[in-house]
């Protein structure tokens, strides 16, 4: 068989691959929904620590078997807060309810994200938002679709018109990172139209592969956080480094997305 047969094969496998994984993320995201609705109260960090795991329990006990079915040989990353690289392989980057504590609180700003890794590229992945439906997709060389239409990032040029968002890695972060995400946002008050802060950051992400916001910026985070959206944005045509404009990886301690157009300038903001 010649290259150009294995390659499109494997385009294809990979095809098919991503659109059964969003089925599994949309059942998944269903029964989250069906939890859905009034605040859960807590009293203690061990109820909230309790209150996400059923959550994410619930998503879990769909996805893991069959995401497992799917790739029977690809590892599994058991915690969604891990960062850095991962050996060599195929490997399931999971966030089984992303955004949780938005869940708990009856905020409609969660997701349910399967990534598939491969050689520590993310290859396919899938956002589905429960709450609207939509399912937001991506394939390493074909592009970002949601539910099938093709998406584009936004076409500006000017970071004084552009609206931005940043998110909280997690809530323990150390005092250098806090100080770091205070005094980015004041930077960016200065040059940016809008700035936007809340959590998770897959959900900016998403906006910036739609097109919606022009740049996403996260100090620390994990794999789980930004595999997903740096996929999601990379395909539809928007760059990713880190906040000093070197190339991103998952061992990066910074990550941004933006338009092109606008990608320098937001380096100069961030890096002042």
């Amino acid at each position: 068989m010649s290259e150009t047969l294995q390659t499109t094969d494997a385009a294809a496998l990979d095809a098919d691959l991503l659109a059964q994984t969003a089925n599994a993320a949309r059942e998944a995201g269903s029964a989250l929904r069906e939890r859905f609705g009034g605040v859960v109260s807590y009293q203690t960090r061990e109820e909230l620590m309790r209150a996400l795991a059923v959550n994410d329990d619930t998503a879990l006990d769909i996805l893991r078997p069959r995401l497992t079915r799917l790739r029977p040989d690809a590892g599994w990353v058991e915690d969604e807060l891990d960062g850095g690289a991962l050996p060599p392989g195929e490997w399931w980057v999971v966030d089984p309810a992303e955004g949780n504590v938005n869940h708990l609180h009856a905020l409609p700003e969660w997701a349910v994200t399967a990534t598939l890794v491969r050689d520590n590229q993310p290859v396919l992945t899938a956002v589905h938002l429960p709450l609207t439906g939509e399912t937001y997709t991506a394939l390493t060389g074909a592009g970002t679709h949601v539910d099938g239409r093709p998406l584009h990032i936004s076409p500006t040029a000017d970071l004084g018109l552009s609206i931005v968002a940043t998110s909280q890695a997690r809530p323990d972060e150390d005092e250098k990172v806090v100080r770091r995400v205070g005094s980015s946002i004041t930077a960016m008050l200065f040059d940016a139209l809008v700035v936007r802060t809340a959590v998770p950051a897959t959900l900016h992400l998403v906006n910036v592969a739609a097109g919606r916001i022009d740049a996403f910026w996260q100090f620390a985070g994990a794999r789980a956080d930004l595999l997903p959206g740096a996929l999601l944005v990379t395909e539809a045509g928007g760059r990713i480094s880190d906040a000093e404009g070197r190339p991103w990886t998952p061992q990066s301690e910074s990550l941004l997305a933006a338009a092109p157009g606008i990608h320098s300038q937001a380096v100069a903001t961030l890096s002042r």
